[in-house]
């Protein structure tokens, strides 16, 4: 028990150090002197709060525009009492912003490109800057390792089709890339992240491995830990955004942790570490994870057997991104603090997992490698 509370200590004293670590580097990172006029589309789902908090945090004026539906949980009284424009961009509610002028728009709701084209008809001459929440899937082939902005992007039969579908997402959000370019040129600042993790996330992609090893006994894992993954968390994306609204940064950037920087092994074992040392790792190849129709991705969250079509996965280069100002928070800190906003969550919330295997058929694979193994 001593020894138990020790470690309780330690913890602790470790989360308060990397807590203010994060903050003192928050406020270096969001520093402006010149407030900025900010008109951002969006701003209530999981990456808007966030990007919405740091622009205010760093002293500039924004306005929301949005359907009004949409009921944020984190940072809602910040919201909330910020000057709402109400509408549906897709329809002709998107003229309330004619003739209006900014100094950013920020876009995390664009996903074809007419919406794109429909705000530009808009207010496109009086855009000082544009920042457009993309994302890495945009590129055509992932069974390239090392892949940078240079990367060929999809394309799709229909550009005109507004159905967005897993095969047509990242070519319609390449689209919707290609119309700010084209009407905007150097104005426009495209960031293109990945798994974006951390507190809020809905997906639970990442979130199941935080809470999984918490729960402790064998836990199932893939491979052997040595396969990449690449995320970023939330905050670190939103204060980048905003870094680059502060700096005037424009241009294509991939926004995650570095190729070939982070193992999925690495995640595990900090989630251990860090939530509890008891839990089992039990890794098992991803030849054995096929045969037991274990899917990667959906039931072992951010990880992609690095193979065929996904030869790429956790390769892909973000350095131009840390070049202009991208920092990473430490893992430990993502993973404490994914954990302790999940189980502030209602029971309810918390016993419906949207990633991750079942518990039943977790049980049935770790007994299965058991008996392979004696």
């Amino acid at each position: 028990m001593a020894n138990r509370r020790q470690f309780i200590k330690n913890s602790l004293i470790a989360s308060a150090g990397l807590a203010t670590a994060c903050q003192s580097r928050t406020k270096a990172l969001l520093h402006q002197s010149k407030p900025l006029n900010i008109l951002f589309m969006g701003g209530t789902g999981f990456l808007g709060p966030h990007t919405v908090k740091a622009a205010v945090d760093a002293g500039h004026k924004v306005t929301l525009f949005n359907r009004g539906k949409t009921k944020p949980t984190l940072h809602a009284e910040l919201l909330n009492s910020l000057p709402l424009i109400k509408g549906d961009r897709k329809t002709d509610d998107i003229k309330q912003l004619q003739g209006t002028k900014w100094d950013l728009v920020i876009d995390t709701s664009s996903y074809y490109p007419r919406v794109v084209n429909m705000l530009l008809d808009e207010i496109g001459d009086n855009i000082g800057q544009y920042i457009f929440i993309s994302t890495i899937s945009v590129y055509a082939d992932w069974s390239q390792k090392n892949m940078d902005e240079s990367a060929t992007v999809g394309t799709i039969d229909d550009p005109t089709t507004e159905k967005v579908t897993g095969a047509s997402y990242g070519p319609l959000k390449a689209l919707c890339e290609k119309a700010a370019v084209d009407r905007l040129g150097d104005k426009a600042t495209i960031i293109r992240p990945g798994l974006i993790v951390g507190p809020g996330d809905k997906s639970d992609r990442f979130t199941y491995w935080p809470v999984r090893v918490a729960k402790g006994g064998d836990v199932l894992c893939p491979s052997e830990g040595k396969d990449f993954i690449q995320i970023i968390d939330v905050r670190d994306l939103a204060e980048w955004a905003i870094h680059c609204a502060n700096k005037n940064i424009t241009g294509v950037f991939n926004a995650q942790t570095n190729g070939n920087d982070m193992t999925i092994g690495e995640l595990l074992t900090n989630c251990k570490m860090t939530l509890n040392p008891k839990a089992n790792l039990v890794w098992i190849p991803s030849e054995f994870l096929e045969k037991h129709e274990v899917q990667p991705w959906g039931e072992m969250p951010t990880w992609f057997p690095p193979k065929g079509d996904f030869a790429g996965a956790g390769t892909m280069s973000s350095k131009k991104a840390y070049a202009n100002g991208l920092k990473q928070r430490p893992l430990k800190a993502i993973v404490q603090d994914t954990y302790d906003w999940f189980v502030s969550l209602p029971a309810e919330r918390q016993e419906k997992f949207r990633a991750g295997i079942k518990a039943e058929k977790e049980a049935k694979v770790l007994a299965a490698w058991k008996k392979h193994k004696s």
